[in-house]
């Protein structure tokens, strides 16, 4: 069964045509983000307007390098929440509108939930049930699944999401957007144990926040700046970046784990843009090796934003769910 997966729900612009919910025969993703680097962030118009100007193509190019006509593709699966209103309208009015000119079946997919499969991939078979941490510059999120049917929300972030707190203390470092991949390179010359920094606590004990922290670091350095005639040196900002990212990745072990022991699963699935840092990483499959638990990470390339994963869960929805 082959599936045509369509993702617009932030500043990517990405379609893919993907078989039996395993083989990914193209995937092509299109970004605006230089588009959105001098303003520190995603600006909701310049996205939406990028996708108008690029899903036909996109898709085009998905279908061509998949080397299988349209008349072969059995269903559409696109993303239809969470993400920007105007980006999330762009991709699912196109995607009915190729449903209806060709006839074709139409799913709707959740793109946290697509993060989760895009672990799936290069697997024998899936490894339910398990913990999924979806963790993004949107998401910071804990889930049960029995299967892709049966999805329980477990916890969430109470205010910014972990890759929101990455570029937010990018930008108080002066380091540029986006932030996470700034901080993971000057991060590996510093001392993750030189400065204290925590992680706000919870009601709840899964829940994550991370404006704490990330209102710590904006203190920090405006103390280092007084002191130094606003000066910070390389070698500080090397040392703030190291202990951030360390007190935020064991701030999301204690948590994900915490969840596997409450839901006494052996399985951890870790997805999303964040999940691609290797420090994080590294620090999980230690601490999955120590508990005994299996951790199951998307490759790199589809821990962002893409159609491909998309597709997968539209093919595992459509094995019980009738497509509108």
């Amino acid at each position: 069964m082959y599936v045509l997966g369509i993702e617009t729900s932030c500043d990517e612009t990405s379609a893919a045509v993907v078989k039996d919910g395993k083989e990914i025969l193209s995937n092509i993703v299109a970004s605006s983000l230089e588009f959105h680097k001098k303003y520190g962030g995603v600006v909701p118009e310049i996205a939406f307007r990028k996708q108008l100007e690029t899903i036909s193509q996109v898709t085009d190019s998905a279908i061509k390098a998949a080397g299988i006509p349209l008349k072969k593709i059995s269903l559409i699966s696109v993303t239809n929440e969470p993400g920007l209103l105007g980006s999330l309208l762009v991709g699912i009015s196109f995607a009915r509108g190729l449903s209806l000119s060709r006839d074709l079946p139409l799913l709707e997919a959740d793109h946290l939930y697509s993060h989760i499969y895009a672990g799936m991939f290069g697997l024998k078979k899936l490894p339910l049930p398990f913990v999924a941490l979806v963790v993004s510059g949107g998401h910071t999120s804990l889930f049960y699944l029995r299967d892709f049917h049966r999805i329980t929300p477990l916890a969430a972030t109470q205010d910014d999401a972990c890759g929101e707190a990455f570029d937010k203390t990018a930008k108080i470092l002066g380091l540029g957007y986006p932030g996470g991949p700034l901080i993971e390179r000057l991060a590996k010359n510093g001392d993750p144990k030189s400065i204290k920094f925590n992680c706000s606590g919870t009601k709840h004990p899964l829940n994550f926040s991370f404006s704490g922290i990330k209102t710590a670091v904006l203190y920090y350095v405006n103390g280092i700046k007084k002191r130094q005639s606003g000066k910070l040196y390389k070698r500080q900002t090397e040392d703030i970046c190291a202990t951030f990212q360390e007190t935020v990745i064991d701030t999301l072990i204690q948590k994900s784990f915490l969840a596997c022991k409450m839901r006494r699963s052996k399985r951890l699935v870790v997805g999303g843009g964040v999940a691609a840092n290797n420090r994080l990483r590294e620090k999980f499959n230690s601490a999955a090796k120590e508990k005994g638990i299996s951790v199951y990470f998307a490759s790199p390339r589809l821990c962002m934003d893409n159609a491909a994963m998309v597709a997968g869960l539209g093919y595992q929805l459509s094995r019980r769910d009738t497509p509108r």
